[in-house]
């Protein structure tokens, strides 16, 4: 049996391009573990909502629905939620949890210079960013196991682009990068920093003889030595120096979300925003909260020369992080002292973040609403991802007049959310032991009710928009006569 053999519908031509953050747990207020991402892709692209059981008959092979990759599977495998674009099911699954409680986000475009892949070229039938989530997640039952699987898969079939993917569990957080067509390099996040990156590898030191922190393809340094990558008389081994792309493209793509996110949560780190001498790992000036982690998905150069929104300016060279053709962005938390159920949450805000909402998804739900599930490159009525997307679309029409609006409106209801989850979380530690079903009808309730409110809040929204777009309208186009 072969997964997904269905008949592929043309790509987006757009390229997928993400920014991500990973925080340690000492560097959290709540001592949780952090991975997350913006995926920014193309907005006519519905994100879904999928959600998979454990299986013993699981498919034996993947076939790519949209890329020539082909792979083996194991038979037997664990459950696990996704987000996937509509016309590519079982694929591109982006970040979830499995049943064992590993959290994956997959994944950040990443390049490769030209002359590592000139000494390890890229692999057209290799895996693709559209393969990895969904052909590692699975099969692993730690985060590390998740590092050495695609780090294998990476050896055996090679890469068709470069890309980085992060890892967490209840004792460890990971993030991979690959180096070029069959290297790649893990590290493991320091408990007490932040990472962060936008389309570019940020790892500098190796060091093989720690297997604790660090973990890569065995001759990732010998290869970089033999084709001239790396000459150890000039020091010790630099990874980015040694594999990664830095180019003029960089320094206005790249660079400035690195430096603008390192301001927001570092001030006391003074970068240069033109040079990419960024720490790799930094501390926040406080303990970040969710609020922190939202703010961060939410920047866009506020209150500077660089804000395209504020200035109306659609040519902006800084890239900022929130985009309007964001598919999707999720924080995944993991707490480990509570029950894996609730434990284990997947913040997702489906399309635009600084004009979207974030929704709290428990790995302990058996299902969604239905609305979460649908949505194609049309607009519909019945989707989920559709209503947040038209709130985002009339908020872009007039950002400065609209998009206040907007953001009051999803700021309460988070604030209201996250009161109501700690709620929740007290009844059902009051009950999960000596009432386990009780306990899981809380969580399920609890979750559709959010989700539906958050589309009943969204409608509301998208009806007082219009009613100021058609005041607006008429106050422009009045012709009152005399």
């Amino acid at each position: 049996m072969e997964q997904n053999q269905q008949t592929p519908e043309r790509t987006s031509s757009l390229p997928s391009e993400c920014t991500t953050i990973i925080v340690g747990p000492e560097m959290m207020a709540d001592g949780s573990r952090i991975v997350a991402r913006s995926e920014d892709w193309n907005a006519m692209l519905a994100k879904n909502l999928e959600l998979y059981p454990d299986t013993a008959m699981g498919a034996e092979r993947f076939v790519a629905l949209d890329s020539p990759f082909r792979c083996e599977l194991p038979r037997e495998a664990l459950g696990y939620t996704a987000l996937a674009p509509y016309h590519l099911p079982g694929h591109w699954g982006s970040a979830g949890f499995n049943t064992a409680g590993v959290g994956m986000s997959a994944t950040e475009s990443i390049f490769s210079s030209d002359r590592a892949l000139e000494a390890d070229p890229l692999v057209e039938n290799g895996v693709a960013e559209n393969s990895v989530f969904n052909i590692v997640l699975p099969y692993i039952r730690s985060a590390r196991e998740g590092v050495r699987r695609l780090g294998a898969l990476i050896e055996e079939h090679g890469i068709a682009e470069g890309f980085g993917v992060g890892f967490v569990d209840s004792h460890e957080t990971w993030y991979l990068e690959t180096a070029s067509g069959h290297r790649w390099l893990a590290c493991r996040i320091p408990e007490d920093q932040y990472f962060v990156t936008g389309n570019q590898s940020r790892f500098r030191h190796y060091d093989p003889k720690d297997p604790e922190h660090y973990l890569a393809s065995a001759d990732l340094i010998e290869h970089a030595i033999q084709h001239g990558l790396y000459d150890p008389a000039k020091g010790d081994f630099d990874f980015h120096e040694a594999y990664i792309r830095d180019v003029a493209l960089d320094t206005t793509y790249n660079y400035p979300r690195v430096w603008g996110l390192q301001a927001m949560l570092s001030p006391s780190i003074h970068n240069d925003v033109t040079r990419n001498t960024f720490p790799v790992f930094a501390r926040a000036e406080h303990p970040l909260g969710m609020n922190d982690l939202r703010r961060v998905f939410r920047f866009h150069y506020q209150g500077t020369e660089h804000d395209p929104y504020l200035h109306a300016n659609p040519r902006e060279p800084y890239r900022p992080v929130s985009i309007f053709r964001t598919t999707q962005t999720h924080i995944l938390q993991v707490r480990p002292e509570l029950p894996q159920a609730i434990g284990h949450i997947n913040y997702v805000a489906l399309g635009m973040a600084d004009l979207g909402v974030f929704l709290p998804l428990y790995q302990g739900i058996k299902s969604y609403p239905e609305a979460y599930t649908k949505g194609t490159n049309h607009s519909s009525h019945d989707s989920a991802y559709w209503k947040f997307r038209k709130v985002q679309a009339l908020g872009m029409v007039n950002y400065n007049r609209y998009a206040p609006l907007i953001q009051e409106t999803y700021a309460r209801f988070e604030a209201e959310t996250d009161a109501r989850q700690r709620e929740m979380e007290q009844r059902y530690l009051a009950v999960y032991e000596s009432q386990p079903y009780y306990a899981a009808e809380l969580l399920q309730s609890f979750s559709d009710q959010t989700l539906l409110k958050a589309l009943q809040v969204t409608d509301e929204l998208i009806e007082t928009l219009f009613t100021r777009l058609t005041e607006d309208i008429q106050e422009e186009y009045l012709f009152h006569g005399a």
